[in-house]
Order: structure tokens, then C-alpha cells, then sequence
């Protein structure tokens, strides 16, 4: 009983990474059950055993995602030698990193599925909510919410105009890494 259930746990893992990879690959488009379960080396009904179809199998992808960013902020959060507002930089760079080096999984973070939203929407509050306490370091609970939220929004965009190659252009002659300092500056700044 505990051997089937370690193949079958591996078996999910394979499938997940194995979509995770096409994703990266080629967007949703790459990322078909059959495609998935044949990059996992398995069965071409293995994935239905595990997945209800493409949509459920993508929200699991990105859940994990959103889970490794969580961890990441925890982590910075908890790092004593860091300041306030360095950790708070340093959890907004990983979040646009992420967006610059796997845009398609970026994208499906916050894409809201078609069918049950609850797994993702779980692991992206998880993670905000670590996100969330560094803010309050910064500035305070009672503004806590309000400069969260305009900090990931201003990042979300800043993202999708540095991937897009919008922000590169002479026009802005800036970088998606000096409009984050100057917005983690005005945030810390105001706030102070």
C-alpha cells in the first residue's frame, strides 16, 4: 500500500514538472494531457488519474509556483541581517524575476481557472500574506494593506512592460530595476 501511493505521488510529481516544462516551453498552448503524460513517461491516461483535465492540471502548476514564492518571502522575512526595506526589494525582485524567466507560468499565476480557483487562490494568499508582514515592517499595519497592494500592482506592471520590451524602449530610458528601488523608496519614504 505505501509503495503504491509513493509511485503514485511520483507520478504526480513527474507530471507536474513535465507541464511545468512545456509551459515554459511554448505557454498553454504546449501543455496538453497527452503531451504532459508522454514528457512524464508514463501512460497516456496516467495524467486523467491524477488531473480532471489541462485546466485543473495547469492551477496545480501554478499553486506550486505560488508556493515556492511564499517561501521564498518567509525566508526573507525571517532573515535578521536584513533591513525592512531590503527584504522588501529583494521579495518584489523575486517576483519580477520570476515573471522576466518564465513568463507563461507568470501569467497562469494569475490567470483565474475556469474550474475550482481554491488551490491557487489558497497558495497566492499564503504567499501575499508573508508578503504582507515585510510591508508592515516598512510601514506600519494600519497602511500595511494599501501600500501591499499598490507595491505588487506597480511590480505586476512594471513586469509585464520590461517582458513585453515596452519599458526598454528610449522612450522611459529607465530599467525595471530602478523603477523598483524608486518604488520601494517612495513606499519607505512616505510611510517614514
Amino acid at each position: 500500500m505505501i509503495a503504491r501511493a509513493e509511485t503514485a505521488a511520483a507520478t504526480r510529481r513527474a507530471l507536474l514538472d513535465a507541464a511545468a516544462e512545456l509551459l515554459d516551453e511554448g505557454g498553454t498552448e504546449a501543455v496538453t494531457l497527452r503531451e504532459v503524460g508522454a514528457r512524464a513517461g508514463v501512460s497516456r491516461g496516467a495524467p486523467y488519474g491524477h488531473f480532471a483535465d489541462k485546466e485543473s492540471l495547469l492551477t496545480a502548476v501554478a499553486a506550486e509556483a505560488w508556493d515556492r514564492i511564499g517561501a521564498q518571502v518567509q525566508a526573507l522575512r525571517a532573515d535578521p541581517a536584513l533591513a525592512p526595506t531590503e527584504k522588501l526589494r529583494l521579495g518584489l525582485a523575486g517576483l519580477m524575476a520570476l515573471g522576466r524567466g518564465q513568463p507563461h507560468l507568470y501569467q497562469q499565476m494569475f490567470h483565474v481557472p475556469t474550474g475550482d480557483p481554491t488551490v491557487v487562490v489558497r497558495a497566492a494568499e499564503r504567499s501575499q500574506d508573508e508578503f504582507l508582514a515585510i510591508v508592515s515592517e516598512v510601514t506600519g499595519p494600519a497602511d500595511a494593506r494599501r501600500y501591499g497592494a499598490l507595491l505588487l500592482t506597480s511590480v505586476h506592471g512594471i513586469t509585464g512592460m520590461d517582458v513585453s520590451g515596452h519599458l526598454g524602449t528610449d522612450k522611459w530610458r529607465t530599467t525595471a530595476e530602478e523603477l523598483l528601488d524608486t518604488l520601494v523608496a517612495m513606499v519607505a519614504g512616505r510611510a517614514a
